[in-house]
């Protein structure tokens, strides 16, 4: 078991939650809880969760509309909990972007072992690239390290997520939106000026000459990318 993983829970019911926070926890999990979907989206921001278990039940959306806003920006594995139970509901989940589904009622050794399978899933995407190298910028996706220039640079968790969404897609283009997205959620798509000011915070660290950049290249009006050899 991958020790320490996050969970966050979103549910209405208050005992289901903490059933499974307690049961949860003493697996060796961070538990996180959200009762409408509000809140769960925001907490999933702040939190940055290993693992997201969603009931479509919310008091303020629906479950699956939930999931399909929550696909815009993460790719975090979701294990739905529902009391639907035919193949067209579940499809209908699978193609909307839930990784996995439980029908209550259910036992917490199944969704233990639903966590630990979406776990292993999604470790094996986060380590197929675990480096970006190039002669100037050197990432570590698996120790957080990156060195520039052959020196290791020290970035904030937000420098270090700009710079390693980049690093996903190398030398290719990554939209305003998506980086929005992916750092600060859909609500503040139009603040814009965030990414010219931690673009230019980076630049200082990794560039030699920042008002020239070589390595973190802007392209006008449409995003960023990082410059491969």
């Amino acid at each position: 078991m991958k020790q320490g993983a996050v969970i966050m829970i979103i549910d209405d019911e208050l005992q289901i939650r903490r059933f499974l926070r307690m049961s949860l926890e003493t697996h060796g999990y961070i538990v996180h809880e959200a009762e409408t979907g509000e809140e769960g989206m925001n907490l999933t921001m702040k939190f940055r969760p290993d693992i997201i278990i969603l009931d479509l039940g919310l008091p303020d959306m629906d479950g699956l509309d939930f999931l399909k806003k929550l696909r815009e920006f993460i790719t975090t594995p979701v294990i739905i909990l529902t009391v639907k139970d035919t193949d067209d509901d579940k499809i209908m989940l699978l193609e909307n972007g839930a990784d996995d589904y439980l029908t209550k009622p259910f036992s917490i050794g199944e969704l233990e072992a639903r966590i630990k399978v979406a776990l292993r899933h999604s470790q094996k995407f986060d380590t197929e690239k675990v480096l970006f190298t190039t002669k100037k910028l050197k990432i570590d996706l698996n120790k957080r390290t990156v060195y520039a220039n052959e020196k290791e640079i020290k970035l904030t968790p937000t420098e270090y997520s700009f710079l390693t969404l980049l690093a996903k897609y190398p030398g290719k283009v990554v939209t305003q939106n998506q980086i929005m997205k992916e750092l600060w959620g859909p609500n503040l798509l139009d603040q814009t000026h965030y990414l010219r000011f931690y673009a230019l915070q980076i630049r200082r660290k990794i560039e030699e000459d920042p008002s020239n950049p070589k390595i973190l290249i802007t392209e006008p009006g449409v995003g960023y990318r990082l410059a491969v050899d």
